[in-house]
């Protein structure tokens, strides 16, 4: 996520951040938490989730498919190891 676009760096963060604020879903907010009090900086916390939510968005598109809710949680509690690995 580092060298993004920057619009869509901050579009990315600001739709984390939302998920977080509003516990949409849970597992977000779960999953930033855990991540920080493993000792994960703010930054590489919001960066791994952000793999995860960028990986769901693409293969929206790809396979033109709706958002699985299921399948995002279980990317999120895998963290830190990311989809693919």
């Amino acid at each position: 996520m580092d060298k993004a676009n920057p619009y869509l760096r901050r579009g990315i963060l600001e739709a984390i951040r939302n998920q977080i604020r509003d516990a949409d879903p849970p597992e977000t907010k779960e999953t930033f938490d855990r991540l920080r009090s493993e000792g994960y900086s703010t930054s590489e916390t919001y960066r791994l989730i952000g793999y995860v939510f960028t990986t769901e968005m693409f293969e929206i598109m790809k396979e033109n498919r709706v958002f699985d809710r299921a399948l995002y949680a279980k990317r999120l509690r895998a963290l830190p190891t990311l989809p693919g690995e």
